[in-house]
């Protein structure tokens, strides 16, 4: 699968909660469930673990709520690294750093957990990245 970042960075393609994985792999829902709660503490059912990504016309999200997606298609962006107020706090509070979530979970994540649970959401990075890109 080809690569899709999302208005604010994550990457949906690496994402179990995204439709294609979890039609691919349903136990996803599950695993996704359970590590979200690990490593963001937050759960959310897993039957209602599904997504087909923010970058889709009209999507089914799980986040529904998030301030991120109509901010940035209001602007006329592809995602926050293009916009001047980059570092708003709209997009702060969806910021995911590997090294914040290994301090919270005491220490070192497995890699297999950090692939599942945290590598499709570490935008910072990312983002960062596009935006040394385009100056």
């Amino acid at each position: 699968m080809e690569e899709i970042l999302t208005r604010c960075g994550y990457r949906c393609d690496l994402c179990l909660a995204y439709r294609p994985n979890v039609e691919a792999y349903p136990s996803n829902q599950q695993t996704l469930s359970d590590g979200w709660h690990k490593y963001f503490g937050f759960r959310i059912p897993p039957e209602q673990i599904i997504c087909d990504g923010c970058m889709a016309n009209e999507p089914g999200l799980i986040d529904t709520a998030c301030p991120v997606r109509p901010c940035v298609i209001e602007r006329g962006y592809a995602n926050c690294s293009q916009c001047p107020d980059y570092g708003c706090e709209k997009l702060v509070e969806r910021l995911v750093v590997y090294e914040d979530i290994a301090a919270r979970a005491g220490g070192a994540i497995p890699e297999e957990d950090r692939t599942r649970f945290i590598a499709p959401y570490e935008n910072q990075r990312r983002l960062e990245q596009l935006r040394r890109e385009a100056h």
